[in-house]
């Protein structure tokens, strides 16, 4: 993973959380701020967004601090998963955002209503979208380092967030161009069916994570590679073999587990050493991989219970 510089060390999940917190605090009151001079129920909608962000980075950071707990006698494996009910609750919120947009963009079909003040509205969107795009980009950054789910899905919501903002501008502007109340509502309305789909994507793959997904595939191919190695180098004559091989992702952590066979005459302390040396290869290739591997017999086939 390479090592760390200060700046990426001090991003950690609990910091950034905790930063998302209060971004989403000041963009609520310039959102809200924009949509009181303006009157416009796009950017009303956007401000609706900002208080689901804000809702999320709270949960989020709930979930990311019980996920960085130790193993204990009842989670023996670790508290990770905790991270995919932050993203599924992000990706909930998502919806539940969308829907309320909609809701408060229909009547203005039929009763438009005139926009005020709206340089200086769009100004304040704009502004409030900047520091969303600033910090969805190193949340992003920073999940894919700590490999974490909650991180992901608040990144994402900011990023759907600022695409929000982007299309009620360009609403706004088409409005003041044309002098067509009505697009201001559809706007909104088109915004909301494109955050829906954000939200069902961050849903689903947290919902993945709870089923024990297998780990991604560029994960699943260093594992091999280094099978494929350890097999070449002390596999000569049919001398190892490996099969039942699993794989897990739980948040930040993945597990595997596999039984290594071995020839039955090789004494105990010969086949730990091995599996030793197997298990070491695999950390140094997936750092903090837990892999389990159990020594067999190369004549012994486990029953398909085990």
């Amino acid at each position: 993973m390479g090592a760390m510089t200060p700046a990426s060390a001090w991003m950690t999940p609990r910091r950034l959380m905790a930063v998302s917190i209060g971004v989403a605090l000041l963009t609520i009151a310039l959102k809200t701020a924009a949509w009181w001079v303006t009157g416009s129920v796009g950017l009303l909608s956007d401000a609706m967004e900002s208080l689901v962000n804000l809702a999320g980075a709270t949960f989020g950071l709930w979930m990311v601090t019980v996920a960085a707990r130790p193993a204990d006698e009842d989670h023996p494996f670790g508290h990770d998963k905790a991270e995919y009910f932050s993203s599924g609750f992000e990706g909930i919120l998502i919806i539940a955002a969308a829907a309320a947009i909609i809701w408060a963009a229909l009547p203005r079909f039929w009763r438009p209503q005139p926009l005020d003040q709206l340089g200086w509205g769009l100004a304040l969107s704009m502004i409030s979208s900047g520091l969303n795009g600033g910090l969805a980009a190193a949340m992003l950054r920073a999940s894919r380092r700590h490999r974490s789910m909650a991180l992901e899905g608040d990144a994402r919501h900011l990023l759907t967030d600022v695409w929000t903002s982007v299309g009620v501008v360009a609403g706004l502007v088409l409005v003041a161009a044309t002098g067509w109340l009505w697009l201001d509502p559809l706007v909104a309305i088109l915004v909301a069916l494109n955050i829906v789909r954000e939200g069902g994507r961050l849903v689903w793959r947290s919902s993945q994570g709870l089923m024990d997904a297998a780990v991604e595939p560029e994960v699943q191919a260093r594992v091999d590679a280094v099978l494929a190695r350890f097999a070449q180098r002390h596999g000569a004559g049919g001398r190892v073999r490996f099969d039942h091989m699993m794989t897990r992702r739980a948040g930040q952590r993945r597990f595997l587990s596999l039984h290594l066979h071995l020839p039955a005459g090789w004494s105990l302390g010969r086949a730990a050493a091995l599996r030793g040396e197997l298990e070491q290869a695999l950390v140094d290739a997936v750092p903090g991989l837990r892999a389990s591997i159990q020594l067999l017999p190369l004549d012994v086939e486990p029953l398909e219970s085990e």
